[in-house]
């Protein structure tokens, strides 16, 4: 049976129809191990631990709000555990040497740009969910718009959440407003800084600002255990 499902699945990719694969690492830790915290002390207490692995989650807020921020924390938190995390990039918002002075270990980052490109992003973000094994997957569409995100069917998250069920991985959308969630994913919402905040990081870059000291004020406004 594995040696016909192989084979199933290289003529899929032959084909260029993998995008239908629904297959991720199955899951071979404890229910304890289900929880995956994400590094933010307020996320994760909100969340009796953290977010769960095998279910889609978002982290949504206006721009500025610490979306980067966040997904460093996590990123960093899964780091630390051993494991290995991905970010698709569709608008060339990461700034690696700023993640790696707040704590991320870079070894085990695997780093996708596909600037400005939602749809192949998308296409991305599948791929590497159904090769399995990431601690953590996030696709950033904060700087995509609106229009261009409803152009994405509702079975396209749908799809998602398939690949990874029963799986390691925690994967999350980042963007500006609600998109999508698996019924076992949460909502965390960012607010922007406050004005204080602001003029204390003044003349500081943006990104030094979401990645290294701006405090980020996260909200768990959905979530079902």
């Amino acid at each position: 049976m594995t040696a016909a499902r192989a084979e199933i699945e290289s003529l899929l990719r032959a084909r260029r129809l993998d995008v239908t694969l629904t297959t991720a690492a199955a899951w071979r830790g404890t229910d304890e191990d289900r929880i995956a915290a994400t590094g933010c002390h307020e996320v994760d207490v909100a969340l009796g631990g953290g977010v769960r692995r095998g279910h889609l989650s978002e982290v949504i807020g206006p721009r500025s709000a610490g979306h980067s921020a966040l997904f460093v924390r996590m990123a960093a938190a899964a780091a630390a555990r051993g494991e290995v995390v991905a970010l698709i990039d569709t608008h060339d918002r990461f700034d690696p040497l700023s993640a790696q002075a707040a704590g991320l270990d870079l070894a085990r980052v695997l780093w996708i740009r596909e600037t400005g490109n939602a749809d192949r992003a998308l296409k991305a973000m599948n791929l590497v969910l159904q090769a399995g094994g990431f601690g953590v997957v996030a696709l950033d569409l904060v700087d995509v718009s609106a229009p261009a995100l409803r152009q994405f069917p509702h079975t396209t998250w749908m799809r998602i959440a398939r690949v990874i069920e029963g799986s390691v991985t925690v994967a999350v959308l980042l963007a500006s407003e609600h998109v999508a969630r698996s019924p076992g994913g949460v909502t965390m919402a960012l607010d922007r800084p406050s004005a204080h905040a602001a003029e204390e990081w003044a003349g500081t870059t943006a990104r030094d600002r979401r990645l290294r000291g701006l405090t980020i004020r996260p909200r768990v406004v959905s979530a079902r255990r």
